[in-house]
Order: structure tokens, then C-alpha cells, then sequence
């Protein structure tokens, strides 16, 4: 008891943390559990919560019950009570494309071009209707913060390819930070070297990478070994500091990235088709056309996982459905459209895998604005529904999976979870998500948590 107690179960605290598996503090690759699928992701992140029944599934119930009063069922599903209204049609039209026959809104044209690349799923569902929990839910499997999110398990389970460039790659919007901020790439619990490194689409894409005068390169190689050497003896004094390690790790990181960012980032280097493809040069695709590029252009490098963000959160179309839905559709969609296409054309789409979707879904009752009027009315939120499709690398392509009931309300076939999406993701890039986990105060910390969670498998070529 007492003191030497607690000296004792400090010791065995360190032979258990060892023999049971400490998180590594480095990127360099490692085996998966199988054979993946997938070699990188591009994370197409649209915040907000996209509307379903307005943009990838159609529902002919809605313009048959238009204006027909419909609160009193789902009371207790709406947020914004004061502002229920009913039941509302879409603004769009919708048709049929490509060999599968995906129904898909006028909104989004270009993708509609490339329905026969994607697997559409239409049965997704959450637990939360409110932005900073579903958020947090659907980038780190939990409604809290401080746990690592999905890119930066993924990199902690398989490293990096390019030991050039970060693991983890975040495009974040010029115009402003996404809802929760940074905390959608942090690492959470594990070692800070996986959380998400933040590129700018716009001028310097890493500050002060460069250094302020150029020296030879022989002088430079020579001041870079002793740095390394110093950082060692520093690192020996003080061992058992993951903080300090990520941070000697990323300063070594920001060196060799001197010659490879730039490289990366330079899109004056792609040819003028290529640049017209994302709608680069034009308002208002320039900037997302931008990042779609970047993204390309680092998982030809190694980059294991990309992430595009948006500012705020555009698709949050409470009010003004049919303008801001527009809105965002024609910032994102013809540079999405572009990106499938390159990957295509590269080859790229056979080892990388391309996600698209939001937190959760939108109701199908109206949302009407202080003036009441309906034509300014737009959508609340929906946790019961929402879409979110997938293209390349062991994806079954040009198939639609679940279904929602004639409303939009709720998916009722095939439902998929935000785990069951988490592991179908994981398991595409050849990790088991049982088996990835840290040991954090005596529990096995899984990305999908201690639900059950399975392999959506039917989406799988």
C-alpha cells in the first residue's frame, strides 16, 4: 500500500501500455491487415448536411403531398420547431443518367455524367441533428471531441508513402474554417504527428517554408545533419515526450517539403485542358477547382489521405433552398466532375478512393424564414436520412445501396450506420477496424467504438 504501491503500479501501468501495443509516433509505411483495395482517399467533406430529396434522391411523394401538413409526426425529429412548416417539394428536376440509370438533380450536371463511376448510398443515417456532435460523429465516430478522426486513424494504421510530404493533407476554404474548426483533423489521443496538415489553395501553400536566403546545397545538407544530431541528444534527455517527437519529426518533415510542396502545389504545371477540366480561371469554381487539383496532384505523390472542406457550412440551406443549393452546386460541381475524370484519366481511380457527403440529411417538411414566406423556405435538419456516395478503388460502381421511405425521412432498406460507414472505409484500405486500436485507460479505442459496426460489403466490387 502506499507509496510503493503506486511505484509499483506506475511500473506495471508501462509493462502493460508496452506489451499491449503503445501507438507509433512515425509515418513510415506500414502492412496492412489484408490486402487493400485502396492505396489514398480524397475526402470530398461538404459541410452542413446536403439535402437528399433535393439533390441525389428523388421523392415524386413530395409533390404529390406538397403543402400538406405533416409536423405533428415528427415533432420531436425537427430542431427548429417555431419554424415547421409542410411537407415541400423539390425545386429541381430530376433525370435519369448513364447506363445505370441514376436519378440525379439538375443542380449538379457535371456529376451527372459520371453516375457510372460512383456508388450511391442513400441509406445513411446519425444520431445527431445538430452540427457540432454530428460533425464530430462522422469525422471520429464520436459525439464528443478530442478523439482522432478518420484520417488521421488511417495514417496511424498504414503511414505514408512519401516521406516528402505530410500523411495527412488538409484543404481547407480561403474564406473561412468549417464548423468545429480544427478539431475535424485533429488527432485526438493519438501521437500529434497524425493529425491533418493544413495546405493553403492561395499563395504560399506552407508559411515560411522557404527560407529567406538560398544557400548551396551541400551548406544546407550540412546544417540540416547537425540539426538532426542535436535533435537526438535533446530527444535522449527527454524520452517518453510524443509531443516533442511529433515536433522534431514535423520540423524534419518541413525540410524535405521545401522541394516537394512547391512541386506539388504548382498547378501552373498542369496543362491549360487540364486547368479548364476543374474550372480553374473561372468564378465560381476557381478556388474549389484549385484544392480538387491539389488533391490529385499529392495522391500521385504518396499522400495517403486528403481532405477538401468547404467555408462554414454552404450546404446548411435552412432557408432559400432552391438559390443556395444552387449556390454551392456550382462552386463544387463541375470541379468534382473534373477530378473523376483525371483520376480516370491517370489511372489514379484504381488505387484511390473518392468519398462525397456531408453529416446528416434534411427534412421534408419546409423550414420557413421570420417572414413566413414560402418561397424563401428551406430545409432543417435530418438525422435520420442522408446520402453520400463513393467512387474508384473496390467500389461496386454505377449501383445504388438502401433505400428511404416516399418522403426522404428515414432510410428504411439497407440501413448503414456512421461505423458501418467507417469500417467499410477502413476495411477498403486493408484495415480491420477491430483490430486498429490504441489502448487508452485499459479500453481497445477503436475508431468505430465499442457499437457494432460491419463491412457495408454489398458496395464492394
Amino acid at each position: 500500500m502506499g507509496i510503493y504501491g503506486a511505484a509499483l503500479a506506475c511500473l506495471y501501468q508501462r509493462d502493460l501500455a508496452a506489451s499491449e501495443g503503445d501507438a507509433v509516433a512515425d509515418l513510415r509505411p506500414r502492412r496492412p491487415h489484408f490486402p487493400p483495395r485502396a492505396r489514398a482517399v480524397i475526402h470530398l467533406f461538404m459541410n452542413g448536411g446536403p439535402s437528399q430529396m433535393d439533390l441525389l434522391d428523388p421523392k415524386p411523394a413530395l409533390d404529390r403531398h406538397h403543402g400538406q401538413s405533416y409536423f405533428d409526426r415528427i415533432a420531436g425529429e425537427v430542431e427548429n420547431v417555431r419554424d415547421a412548416g409542410a411537407i415541400m417539394r423539390s425545386p429541381f428536376r430530376f433525370a435519369r443518367h448513364g447506363r445505370s440509370g441514376m436519378w440525379v438533380s439538375e443542380a449538379m450536371p457535371h456529376l451527372a455524367q459520371h453516375v457510372d463511376d460512383l456508388c450511391l448510398v442513400r441509406s445513411l443515417f446519425t444520431t445527431n441533428i445538430t452540427h457540432e456532435p454530428a460533425l464530430s460523429l462522422i469525422q471520429s465516430g464520436r459525439m464528443a471531441s478530442g478523439y482522432p478522426t478518420l484520417g488521421s486513424w488511417v495514417v496511424y494504421g498504414l503511414g505514408s508513402e512519401s516521406q516528402n510530404l505530410p500523411a495527412y493533407v488538409v484543404l481547407d476554404d480561403p474564406l473561412g474554417l468549417p464548423v468545429n474548426g480544427l478539431e475535424n483533423w485533429q488527432a485526438g489521443f493519438l501521437p500529434p504527428i497524425f493529425q491533418g496538415t493544413r495546405f493553403r489553395s492561395t499563395g504560399s501553400p506552407v508559411l515560411n517554408l522557404r527560407p529567406e536566403q538560398e544557400e548551396p546545397p551541400a551548406i544546407r545538407q550540412m546544417q540540416r545533419d547537425l540539426l538532426s544530431r542535436l535533435d537526438e541528444l535533446h530527444r535522449r534527455q527527454r524520452p517518453g515526450q510524443p509531443n516533442l517527437d511529433a515536433r522534431i519529426a514535423s520540423y524534419e518533415l518541413a525540410g524535405r517539403m521545401q522541394l516537394s510542396a512547391s512541386d506539388a502545389l504548382d498547378l501552373s504545371r498542369e496543362s491549360v485542358r487540364t486547368r479548364e477540366m476543374y474550372g480553374i480561371g473561372r468564378q465560381p469554381t476557381d478556388s474549389y477547382g484549385r484544392r480538387c487539383l491539389i488533391a490529385r496532384r499529392l495522391v500521385e505523390r504518396g499522400v495517403r489521405f486528403v481532405q477538401l472542406y468547404i467555408n462554414g457550412q454552404i450546404w446548411d440551406n435552412h432557408t432559400n433552398l432552391a438559390t443556395e443549393m444552387q449556390a454551392a452546386c456550382d462552386r463544387t460541381d463541375l470541379p468534382i466532375a473534373g477530378l473523376l475524370q483525371d483520376l480516370k484519366e491517370r489511372g489514379l481511380m484504381d488505387d484511390t478512393l473518392v468519398i462525397w457527403g456531408g453529416e446528416f440529411g434534411r427534412l421534408p417538411i419546409a423550414q420557413l424564414p421570420a417572414d413566413r414566406n414560402e418561397r424563401h423556405a428551406g430545409r432543417d435538419h435530418n438525422k435520420n436520412a442522408f446520402c453520400s456516395w463513393l467512387a474508384g478503388a473496390g467500389i461496386r460502381s454505377g449501383t445504388i445501396y438502401g433505400a428511404t421511405d416516399e418522403l426522404g425521412l428515414a432510410a428504411v432498406e439497407n440501413r448503414v450506420s456512421v461505423p458501418d460507414w467507417h469500417a467499410t472505409i477502413l476495411h477498403l484500405l486493408g484495415l480491420n477496424h477491430e483490430e486498429l486500436f490504441v489502448m487508452q485507460h485499459g479500453l481497445r479505442e477503436r475508431l468505430t467504438g465499442v457499437q457494432p459496426a460491419r463491412v457495408v460489403r454489398e458496395i464492394l466490387a
